[in-house]
């Protein structure tokens, strides 16, 4: 699975990287940043399910 952000219509609400801290983090002005490759381990599919479902913009995106 692959894990994206569109850099668009993310607003900087930072829920991604509280849900899913191992596979987001922030940049200098708050927005959503993809860790890595955007690969999602295995033991992180539902961290990252949380992460699409909490973000108010719908500006995460998980793929097969």
């Amino acid at each position: 699975m692959k894990i994206t952000i569109d850099e668009s219509r993310c607003t900087g609400h930072a829920r991604c990287v509280v849900v899913a801290p191992s596979l987001f983090t922030d940049d200098e002005r708050g927005y959503g940043v993809v860790i890595g490759d955007g690969d999602v381990p295995a033991d992180q599919v539902a961290a990252a399910r949380s992460a699409v479902n909490s973000c108010p913009e719908q500006a995460i995106s998980l793929s097969e």
